[in-house]
């Protein structure tokens, strides 16, 4: 089954309280979010704390989000890098009405490209959702390499990929190609890979002016760069903050200024520092005090 991943998508974060998710700050956030523009909601990302959750507490986030979504797609990221447990948990997401599922290359164990290859070939035959390659090199230890993604392209429940790689010739080649949509997922990117011709992005910044982004993108799709180089130079500032500090807690940080969230995490993740916070909440004042564009 095909499904069309363009578009702005937020990896929300997790909310807690006391230690256990907070399902009612969860589907307020969802809530807000939806009316936004947005293509769709990522759930159980880097930005959500994924790994740190047990598979009664993902499937809580994830049942809060999806009926929170009110029919918007939701993506669920695949934790883990023992297989056998990896089987276990996409039976368990099979009782979810999902538009994917997003999978990096299991970490620590360094495989060889064909081993990579193996690996995501194996989950996509199982999969019952179209699978996202979720290339993060500098959390999983490994590259995949060029040839091994358009390998993978060609698998027909292979259908997008999240860029986290940093190679804007290897961006290019997948968009080129056109067997995977390419989705921006470093922040900084989201401009240069929507020009290059990708489809969208997954971006935690999203969590601030999502509006922005969304209308960015229109702006690009229209050929329009001047307007959307304006808008997405206005979010740069934010953006370089937010990520100053290990995600997600400069995100959850200003987050909780506004009232949203408690400035929760699961151990050893810790909260952002107070002066970047501070750092934040000018900036994100001065972004809604500027007047970008005649709408």
């Amino acid at each position: 089954m095909m499904f069309d991943f363009s578009g702005i998508w937020l990896p929300l974060i997790t909310p807690f309280s006391q230690q256990v998710v907070d399902s009612d700050a969860l589907q307020k956030l969802v809530t807000e979010y939806r009316s936004t523009g947005i293509a769709g909601f990522v759930s159980l990302s880097t930005t959500g704390e994924a790994n740190l959750l047990s598979s009664e507490e993902q499937d809580l986030v994830l049942k809060t989000t999806i009926e929170a979504a009110d029919g918007l797609p939701v993506i669920a990221g695949l934790t883990g890098s023992n297989f056998t447990e990896i089987q276990q948990r996409l039976e368990q997401l099979s009782r979810f009405n999902l538009a994917g599922i997003l999978v990096s290359s299991p970490a620590y164990i360094r495989p060889s490209q064909q081993g990579l290859i193996e690996y995501f070939l194996k989950i996509a035959e199982l999969s019952p959702f179209p699978v996202i390659i979720y290339e993060i090199p500098y959390r999983t230890g490994v590259h995949l390499e060029l040839s091994s993604l358009l390998t993978l392209a060609r698998h027909p429940n292979i259908q997008a990929i999240k860029d986290c790689a940093g190679s804007p010739e290897i961006t290019q080649v997948l968009i080129a190609d056109g067997n995977l949509q390419v989705l921006a997922g470093e922040d900084f990117n989201i401009f240069q890979t929507l020009c290059m011709g990708g489809s969208g992005a997954i971006g935690a910044a999203v969590h601030f002016y999502p509006e922005r982004y969304v209308q960015m993108e229109r702006y690009i799709r229209a050929g329009q760069l001047e307007q959307a180089q304006r808008i997405f130079s206005s979010l740069t500032p934010l953006i370089k903050c937010l990520f100053a500090e290990p995600n997600p807690a400069p995100v959850k940080g200003l987050l909780t200024s506004h009232g949203k969230i408690k400035n929760e995490f699961m151990f050893p993740l810790q909260p952002a520092s107070t002066a970047l916070i501070q750092t934040l909440g000018d900036l994100y004042f001065q972004i809604g005090n500027k007047r970008l564009i005649d709408s």
